[in-house]
């Protein structure tokens, strides 16, 4: 699947929920099935900057794209990582570094978020991408 194909998906589970507390136990949800970071990797190095929670995070280059591996000390904190890496872990590090991303302003979730969550989130994008670039360039 695209990232396009992928963000559509979240959009078309976002919508069946009608409020924005059924919409957080999904997230949460999601954050149950995060591929989790090996707990050796959980060191500061690996600690996404501007995240009011502990967010530690990995990527790697296999086949030629990028597995992300997570975890946050925070419930909210690791479904909306575990969101981002659903949509941008497998793929070709470009097609990340390109993405927008546009399923975030679809379903809401940075209007939704606490101010302090909604800087984390672009955190966590912002490392994603940045991630992408150094591997895009080791590559």
């Amino acid at each position: 699947m695209t990232i396009q194909e992928k963000e559509q998906g979240l959009i078309d589970d976002f919508s069946i929920y009608e409020d924005w507390m059924e919409k957080y136990e999904y997230i949460i949800e999601l954050g149950k099935d995060l591929p989790l970071i090996d707990d050796a990797l959980k060191s500061d190095d690996k600690i996404i900057k501007g995240c009011q929670s502990k967010v530690w995070m990995q990527a790697e280059l296999v086949d030629g794209k990028v597995v992300y591996t997570a975890d946050a000390d925070a419930i909210i904190a690791k479904g909306i990582i575990a969101l981002l890496i659903h949509v941008l872990s497998g793929e070709r590090p470009q097609d990340i570094i390109d993405a927008k991303l546009n399923f975030i302003a679809e379903i809401g979730l940075q209007e939704h978020l606490s101010p302090t969550r909604s800087n984390g989130l672009v955190s966590m994008l912002k490392q994603m991408k940045l991630d992408a670039l150094a591997l895009n360039m080791k590559a």
